[in-house]
């Protein structure tokens, strides 16, 4: 028990779970604007042409039966009891899906530009080390191809150098071998006799 308690723990805890959260609130939210908006503002408008087109007061009022029309003691149409299809409903549902989709369409361009332009900027910062270097090599920072052939040099000193760590501890480690290599170098002799 206590170990399912654990992973739900970690499952919880894990960045993804909190961030689905906070989208599912803010989705929520986003909801009742698109709702408005879709109720408020579009459908007056689309209700306006339904009423230039098909002579109906609304979207509320664009049926298609498909019986006999169930009519109440004072002569209405009862929707209760009559089967139809709500071609009002179906708009006003697409019209939200657009409105929603258009949204998200918006906010994902925007995160990916952020998160494009803020990768170019991480990669184009020169430190304050390099800009020094380069000042007293003469190198201009205006020069992109000077610039370039600095940042590549360094960074092939930079791999000679880790190159020549590694064969310095290698050697290091063979001139002072370790018990455990002392102890390898033993099993391979006893093997060998």
């Amino acid at each position: 028990m206590k170990k399912f308690f654990g992973e739900f723990k970690k499952f919880i805890t894990r960045g993804n779970v909190v961030d689905m959260a906070v989208g599912v609130i803010v989705g929520s939210s986003f909801t009742a604007i698109v709702n408005a908006l879709s109720n408020n503002i579009l459908k007056p408008v689309i209700n306006y042409l339904l009423k230039l087109i098909f002579g109906a007061n609304s979207l509320s009022e664009v049926y298609t039966f498909l019986g006999e029309k169930v009519l109440d003691a004072e002569g209405n149409v009862d929707l209760t009891q009559s089967i139809y299809i709500d071609w009002g409903a179906f708009i006003n549902a697409i019209i939200n899906f657009l409105i929603v989709a258009f949204v998200l369409f918006c906010i994902v361009k925007a995160i990916n530009t952020m998160r494009d332009s803020s990768a170019k900027v991480r990669t184009g910062k020169i430190s304050k080390e390099d800009k020094k270097a380069m000042k007293a090599q003469g190198i201009k920072l205006r020069d992109k191809e000077a610039v370039k052939a600095y940042f590549a040099e360094k960074a092939k000193k930079e791999e000679e150098a880790k190159l020549a760590q590694e064969a310095a501890a290698k050697a290091e480690r063979e001139a002072n071998p370790t018990t455990e290599d002392l102890l390898k170098q033993i099993r391979d002799l006893l093997k060998r006799d």
